[in-house]
C-alpha cells in the first residue's frame, strides 16, 4: 500500500472527509493538538474540514467549538449531512423499518437499542446501566419503557454491544436478515448501525460535494473501519490510518500514520504544504 507521501496531487484537495473514533481521535478520545488552527489553515487555502462518523450531527459540532463557522459534518453516517450550520441532506427511516429492527434488537439482551433522531437518541429503560456507552455520542437521550408508543422522526437505528461482538452478531443475524431492507453496516466492533438503503458515509459526501460544487474527484476521505468504506471508495483520494485493520487495505489507496500518531494531523499539515500554506 503506497504512503500519503506518494499522492501527488494533494494541493488539489477541496474537501477532507475524516471519520472520528480511532481515526482523527487517538484512544483516548482526545484530537490532535492545534486542531482549530489547522481548520482554519484549511478554510484558507480552500479546503472544506468534515468530520463524518455516526456520531449525530449535535455531538459533532461540540467536538469542534472553535471551528463551527468553518466546517461542515457527515452525521448519522451520511444520514444527516449539515454546512456551516445549514442543512444540505436529512434522511429519514419509515417507522415501520425501524420498528422491526428494534424488536428484533430488544428480543435479545446482549445489546442496548438506541434510535437515532437526529439532534437526540431514544432508549430503553433497561439499559440506564449503560449509559456512559450511549451518553459518549448522544448527549440527549429520552429513556422509555417500550418503543410501542415512540413517533420520533428517526434516520438511523443503531446497537451499542457492550462486550464488543458486534462483528459476529452482524455477520450471524443482522445482515441475513435485514441486509435487503436496510443499510447495515458496523461501525468498530462495539456497534451496529441501520440505515435506509443508499444512506452512508460515502453518499453523504456526494451530497455535500454537489451542494457546495466540488468534484468528488477532489475530495478526499480518511477512515480505520467498515462504515468507512463506502467514502473511501467514492472520493478521489482515499487514506486508512495505519491502525486499520488489513481488510481495509483493499479500499483505500494511501496509508498515513496512525491515530495515536495523529496521522490525521500529518496529512492535513501536508496538504497545506502542497498548497504552499502550511
Amino acid at each position: 500500500m503506497l504512503d500519503f507521501t506518494d499522492d501527488k496531487d494533494l494541493a488539489g484537495i477541496k474537501l477532507l472527509a475524516v471519520d472520528m473514533d480511532l481515526t482523527l481521535l487517538a484512544d483516548d478520545g482526545s484530537l490532535p493538538d492545534g486542531m482549530a488552527a489547522r481548520i482554519e489553515a484549511l478554510d484558507r487555502a480552500g479546503v472544506v474540514f468534515c468530520p463524518a462518523s455516526g456520531r449525530p450531527v449535535p455531538t459533532l459540532e461540540l467536538a469542534f467549538p472553535e471551528s463551527a463557522g468553518l466546517i461542515a459534518t457527515c452525521g448519522d453516517n451520511g444520514g444527516n449531512v449539515v454546512y456551516r450550520g445549514k442543512t444540505v441532506y436529512r434522511d429519514r427511516i419509515e417507522p415501520a423499518l425501524w420498528r422491526e429492527v428494534a424488536a428484533r434488537a430488544v428480543a435479545c439482551a446482549d445489546n442496548v437499542p438506541v434510535l437515532c433522531c437526529y439532534d437526540h437518541a431514544v432508549c430503553l429503560e433497561r439499559d440506564r446501566a449503560h449509559f456512559e456507552g450511549v451518553y459518549k455520542y448522544y448527549k440527549d437521550i429520552r429513556w422509555v419503557e417500550s418503543y410501542d408508543d415512540v413517533d420520533d422522526e428517526a434516520n438511523k437505528f443503531s446497537m451499542l454491544f457492550p462486550a464488543y461482538d458486534a462483528e459476529p452478531a452482524f455477520g450471524s443475524i443482522y445482515q441475513p436478515e435485514f441486509g435487503d431492507k436496510l443499510y447495515a453496516t458496523n461501525a468498530g466492533r462495539e456497534w451496529i448501525d441501520f440505515m435506509n438503503l443508499g444512506v452512508s458515509k460515502g453518499e453523504g459526501v456526494a451530497h455535500l460535494c454537489e451542494h457546495l460544487g466540488i468534484d468528488i474527484a477532489d475530495a478526499a476521505a480518511v477512515g480505520d473501519t467498515y462504515n468507512d468504506i463506502p467514502m473511501l471508495e467514492r472520493v478521489g483520494h482515499s487514506f486508512i490510518v495505519a491502525n486499520a485493520e488489513a481488510h481495509m487495505e483493499a479500499h483505500a489507496r494511501y496509508r498515513v500514520p496512525s491515530n495515536n500518531d495523529r496521522g490525521v494531523a500529518v496529512l492535513i499539515d501536508a496538504i497545506l504544504a502542497a498548497k504552499g500554506a502550511a
